[in-house]
């Protein structure tokens, strides 16, 4: 498994496995065949509900913690922004059952951000989080977050796929220290995808399918991935991708699928911020 460094010197497995959309009753299942097959990276959030089943796989697979990557976020929260965020982490560690964790990301750039963001300096300062970072940040809303507080977020996770890629603010966050990873790295298989015939096409050379080739491209382009599975061999082929290498002329074949546009949502439409900032997790 190759590693990326973030800016505070913590090393991260550049893939990994994603949680989103897995029932809390299939997740249990899904995580210990995803640890079976290798992955050391996890994903979740408080606002997915699976976080307690996240943990159980993790508590029955015998795996030191030590191998593991631990990465959950944080939901909006009410005033005061610090207090409930603090509440909100000692919430998400007890239904993982850990102690740490390795990374905890703002899982969306509305609310109190500052408020968020402070409890989140303090819960690294005291060793609770050995990275924090943010999802979902807009160029405008990275930067200033950067400009206004004491630490750089480690990571934004932001949607990032080849109708999707991101490229110009992947070289701005490299500017500032901030390592890009991927949601939706297979675009949910909209655009027909897994059917592209470009990637179809290079997949063909190598032996290799669709998803393989969209998660090498990401690696090669130094973009964390986390791809959701719920079927053991498609794990163990999402995470077989590191036995082959596109070329320059293929890397710049996969560019042309960009669109420059999101194939969800736009964190800048008034009606989806509204529905964000304002829903609120069960207790």
């Amino acid at each position: 498994m190759q590693t990326v460094t973030l800016n505070n010197g913590v090393e991260m497995p550049i893939l990994g496995f994603g949680v989103y959309q897995i029932p809390a009753e299939d997740t249990e299942r899904a995580v210990s065949e995803a640890l079976a097959a290798g992955y050391r990276l996890l994903d979740t959030a408080a606002a997915y509900g699976n976080e307690e089943a996240v943990g159980r796989a993790i508590k029955s697979s015998g795996i030191a913690r030590e191998e593991l990557f631990v990465t959950t976020k944080l939901w909006v929260q009410d005033a005061p922004a610090q207090d409930h965020t603090h509440r909100a982490f000692e919430t998400s560690l007890t239904k993982l059952g850990l102690d740490r964790l390795d990374l905890y990301l703002m899982h969306q750039p509305f609310g109190d951000v500052y408020g968020q963001w402070r409890a989140m300096e303090a819960l690294n300062r005291e060793g609770l989080t050995k990275a924090i970072g943010v999802a979902n940040f807009y160029p405008d809303r990275l930067i200033d977050l950067i400009i206004n507080n004491e630490i750089t977020p480690q990571v934004n996770q932001i949607e990032t796929h080849p109708f999707f890629q991101r490229a110009e603010y992947q070289d701005l966050m490299r500017e500032h220290g901030v390592q890009i990873q991927s949601w939706g790295g297979f675009a949910e298989g909209k655009n027909d995808l897994f059917t592209n015939r470009l990637l179809a096409g290079i997949g063909k050379e190598y032996g290799k399918s669709v998803a393989q080739v969209v998660l090498r491209w990401l690696t090669q382009r130094g973009v964390i991935a986390i791809p959701k599975s719920v079927r053991a061999e498609r794990m163990a082929e999402n995470i077989d991708v590191f036995d082959f290498e596109l070329t320059g002329e293929q890397m710049a074949a996969v560019a042309t699928l960009d669109t420059g546009s999101s194939l969800f949502f736009d964190h800048h439409d008034p009606e989806m911020v509204t529905w964000l900032a304002g829903r609120r997790l069960e207790s």
